[in-house]
């Protein structure tokens, strides 16, 4: 999610899936025709502005450039804020989390953990890939659900390192901005690994059914998103995360209620800042668009 790393390393790829996986339908959207609004909203304070993006973490190349609304917001800005800072997750540290995290114990394997009919489907979809199942036993069953669907986003064309957090990282980099992140890679990697084997078993059984639909759905979101509609994205995004309850609360519920706070610290600050999260964190009554209008901020859609 997004994902230790270097760009060039499996592991950063592999935390890049991640925050993919998370966000799963508000994560790629194509670039398409010109759209009248955006998914980037204004949020005024009493001394200042925050424009909250909602990000796309894996892209195509022909999502660029993008709309002059998401540049021009953040050359006004003198602070970008992510949801994890990408320097961080390019540690070398960050790299034997993962390691540490996705690993099963030597006594356990994926055989030994999985329901029968869960090893059933990765052994059926391993062969009609012809990828044999052994070097990927002692991998947790989160893992392999990542990894299943990191392969499935690149055959579409999809590309972490062309998401739109590494985008605006980099520009932040090359412009002397200052950068924060809302977590750490240690904390969005313990938000899959913390889940009981029973709920990661459903998230790899639920991920190989879903392969074959997937894009398909995505690419339907595609308009809605590039228009800005975000109650069409809203109605195609949550009823799918809300159908597992303890993964909506764990994955967005209690994340932005903690980000809540750190994002109205920003207000404070002299100068505006480019906050950048998964658009499913801006959706819905628990979003942060409802909770940052129940708090009495001036909410505007650019």
């Amino acid at each position: 999610m997004t994902r230790p790393l270097h760009h060039r390393a499996p592991w950063r790829r592999v935390l890049a899936t991640l925050v993919a996986t998370a966000f799963l339908a508000a994560s790629t959207f194509a670039h398409s025709a010109a759209a009248t609004r955006d998914f980037i909203w204004k949020i005024s304070g009493k001394q200042n502005v925050v424009y909250l993006v909602g990000s796309v973490h894996m892209l195509s190349k022909d999502f660029y450039p993008l709309s002059p609304a998401f540049d021009n917001a953040f050359k006004e800005s003198d602070l970008l804020v992510e949801e994890l800072d990408l320097g961080e997750a390019t540690s070398g540290e960050a790299g034997f989390a993962l390691l540490s995290h996705a690993m099963l114990p030597e006594n356990q394997s994926l055989e030994g953990v999985l329901s029968a009919d869960t090893y059933g489907q990765v052994s059926q979809h391993l062969a009609d890939l012809g990828v044999p199942i052994e070097p990927l036993k002692r991998l947790k069953p989160w893992m392999l659900a990542v990894t299943f669907e990191e392969l499935e986003w690149q055959k579409a064309g999809y590309d972490p390192d062309l998401g739109l957090d590494k985008h605006f990282y980099d520009r932040a980099q090359a412009e002397g901005k200052a950068v924060q992140g809302f977590e750490t890679a240690e904390f969005q990697l313990s938000l899959f690994d913390g889940m009981p084997m029973d709920q990661q078993d459903r998230m790899l059984a639920d991920t190989l059914k879903d392969l074959d639909t997937e894009i398909n759905n995505v690419n339907k979101m595609a308009d809605a998103w590039k228009a800005g509609d975000a109650l069409a994205v809203e109605r195609i995004v949550l009823p799918d995360l809300k159908q597992d309850p303890a993964m909506y609360k764990r994955l967005l519920v209690d994340r932005n209620r903690t980000w809540l706070p750190q994002l109205e610290a920003l207000f404070a600050r002299r100068g505006h800042a480019f906050v950048v999260v998964g658009a499913a964190h801006l959706l819905g009554p628990d979003g942060l668009l409802a909770l940052l209008k129940g708090k009495g901020y001036a909410v505007e859609q650019l």
